[in-house]
C-alpha cells in the first residue's frame, strides 16, 4: 500500500491556511454574524489541523501498522473538512444568487 500521508499533509496545511484566509476576511468584512459561514470555516480548520497532526505522525512513526492507523485518521479528518469547505462554499454562492 502507497503511503498517502505525505500527501494528506501538504493538502491539509494549504487548506488551513485557506480555512483561516475565509474566517479573516469574514471578520474584516463584518459579514460574519449573519451567515454560519464563519462556524463551517472554523470546524474545517480544526479538522484540517487535525489532520495535519495525525498525517505527521503517520510519517514519523516507526510502527507500520501504527502509521497506517494515524494515516486513516488523517484520511478522514482531512475527507470531513473538504465537506466542511464545500458547505462553506454552498453557503457563499447562495448569498451571493
Amino acid at each position: 500500500m502507497e503511503k498517502k500521508s505525505t500527501h494528506i499533509l501538504n493538502a491539509s496545511s494549504n487548506l488551513l491556511g485557506f480555512s483561516l484566509v475565509i474566517i479573516t476576511s469574514l471578520k474584516i468584512s463584518k459579514m460574519s454574524p449573519s451567515t454560519h459561514l464563519d462556524e463551517f470555516a472554523g470546524v474545517a480548520c480544526l479538522f484540517f489541523a487535525f489532520s495535519c497532526f495525525f498525517s505527521f505522525l503517520a510519517i514519523r512513526t516507526g510502527h507500520e501498522k501504527r502509521g497506517n492507523r494515524f494515516e486513516t485518521i488523517a484520511d478522514y479528518l482531512f475527507l470531513t473538512a473538504l465537506f466542511c469547505i464545500v458547505a462553506a462554499v454552498i453557503i457563499v454562492t447562495v448569498k451571493i444568487i
